[in-house]
């Protein structure tokens, strides 16, 4: 299997590091091939702009989807962004590794979702939802939050994590034609000892060794 694991955290020695690397070291033990990108370490450019395509359709008036389909056209995108679109289009399962903030992801990963889920090669023409580009590949959410898991329930103080997670599962993975899988959700690892991180670690190794296996979940059944 395929896995790329986009991780966005600007410090790497996080929590957020650790099950990057625990996924890394878990999925190739298993003789799956693993691709990666470190966003802020690749200084990753979150905006989109001209810079994003070697040739502009229309430099007088910048019109993203429209330049992305130019770009697919004529096989123009910037060599930094086609190759991460490359790692999108070859990859069997795409982990996000990232914290929870404000209620949904970092600046730098939703701009790589804004740059690398080009019109044209992610959706468009009428392939999205059940005709989307990447039916048969799967996604999985591992993420981190500031308080503890109580406040992530109905009745609780920040709502239902599944319901604040549906942006992402429903608008960006489905949408695609991904098959969602059931997030890894670790409640306030900056709260807690760091044993229980530890064995947090080793659970997450033990599903990842089996997650070319598990069934997908039904996102709209949190709608």
């Amino acid at each position: 299997m395929e896995v790329l694991i986009v991780l966005a955290h600007p410090e790497r020695r996080s929590f957020n590091g650790a099950l990057f690397d625990a996924a890394v070291e878990t999925l190739v033990g298993q003789g799956h091939t693993v691709q990666a990108s470190d966003l802020y370490r690749m200084d990753f450019e979150p905006n989109s702009g001209p810079w994003s395509f070697l040739d502009i359709q229309n430099p007088d008036f910048f019109k993203p989807q429209a330049e992305e389909l130019h770009a697919t056209q004529t096989r123009t995108f910037a060599p930094e962004l086609e190759a991460e679109i490359r790692k999108l289009e070859t990859s069997d399962l795409v982990i996000f590794q990232s914290p929870l903030w404000w209620f949904g992801l970092p600046a730098i990963l939703k701009g790589w979702v804004d740059r690398v889920f080009a019109m044209g090669r992610a959706y468009g023409s009428g392939r999205i939802y059940e005709n989307g580009y990447f039916l048969g590949k799967r996604a999985l959410l591992s993420l981190t939050t500031g308080g503890f898991q109580s406040s992530y329930i109905t009745g609780g103080e920040e709502g239902d994590i599944l319901g604040i997670l549906r942006p992402i599962h429903r608008g960006i993975f489905q949408f695609t034609g991904f098959s969602v899988l059931a997030p890894s959700i670790f409640y306030g690892p900056a709260r807690v000892d760091e044993s229980v991180r530890a064995q947090w670690l080793v659970e997450y190794a033990q599903r990842l060794k089996s997650i070319d296996q598990e069934a997908p979940i039904d996102v709209g059944s949190y709608a």
